[in-house]
């Protein structure tokens, strides 16, 4: 059974330290450049707004913030150790990767 409580923490870790999974940034995102990133990337490290219109179970999964004028977002999915499908139980580190994208919020 998927406990909410332990994808969150395990969400907030991969969030907070980039370990624990998969870091990618979309091509709208990189296009602001390496000394952009330098500055965005502590913004998600710290990130902690997670209302329940985006957040409903909790699992702190998803971002929204301005940077310079740009909406932004980071959103962690979970995928099966292989990458080929979502994993069956996100709260199963055994079973699952982390995969923590950075993009402009219209390229989600």
């Amino acid at each position: 059974m998927v406990s909410p409580k332990a994808c969150r923490q395990l969400n907030d870790r991969l969030r907070r330290t980039f370990s624990g999974g998969i870091i990618v940034v979309t091509k709208g995102a990189a296009a602001l450049g390496d000394e952009a990133l330098a500055e965005i990337f502590p913004i998600i490290h710290t990130y902690d707004n997670f209302p329940p219109a985006i957040d409903p179970f909790c699992e702190h999964d998803l971002g929204l913030f301005t940077w310079n004028g740009y909406e932004l977002a980071w959103k962690i999915d979970y995928f099966d150790t292989d990458l080929t499908m979502y994993s069956p139980d996100p709260s199963d580190p055994t079973i699952t990767t982390r995969v923590l994208a950075i993009s402009l919020a219209e390229e989600l």
